[in-house]
């Protein structure tokens, strides 16, 4: 079974994530086992508990291809806070869900173009409300 690194959540995520998941059809969710999955094993603590450097819901990340030198930024959003400029990531997505948890230093596998997936390190969480005091989004 392949090791996957320890994940650390906050209460307020828990539950916006649970109640957002109630608001789904299973066929409107294909990656629900997936976020479940991540949500049962996860470390929940109280939002003034999260690290600074754990990604939470509406973080700003700096990632980093391992195999080029090429970065780019995303932020792990709910649904209907997706923009259309590329510049987010929905938590429905696997990627998403998959990113919840990790803290800097993490590396994930990322999907590409061509199907196949490139190795991604989380680099700099650059905002986490948390850290902002920002415990209303």
């Amino acid at each position: 079974m392949l090791h996957q690194p320890d994940i650390v959540m906050s209460s307020l995520d828990l539950e916006r994530l649970e109640h957002l998941m109630k608001s789904l059809k299973n066929d409107d969710f294909p990656g629900r086992k997936s976020l479940e999955d991540e949500l049962e094993r996860a470390t929940i603590v109280a939002s003034n508990q999260i690290p600074s450097d754990v990604v939470s819901m509406n973080s700003l990340v700096r990632f980093s291809v391992s195999s080029s030198k090429e970065s780019f930024c995303l932020s792990l959003v709910y649904p209907n806070d997706m923009k259309s400029d590329g510049s987010t990531i929905s938590i429905l997505a696997p990627v998403g869900s998959a990113m919840l948890g990790l803290k800097e230093g993490d590396e994930i596998d990322w999907p590409n173009q061509d199907g196949n997936s490139v190795k991604v390190r989380i680099e700099k969480i650059l905002y986490q409300p948390e850290r902002s005091g920002d415990f209303h989004r």
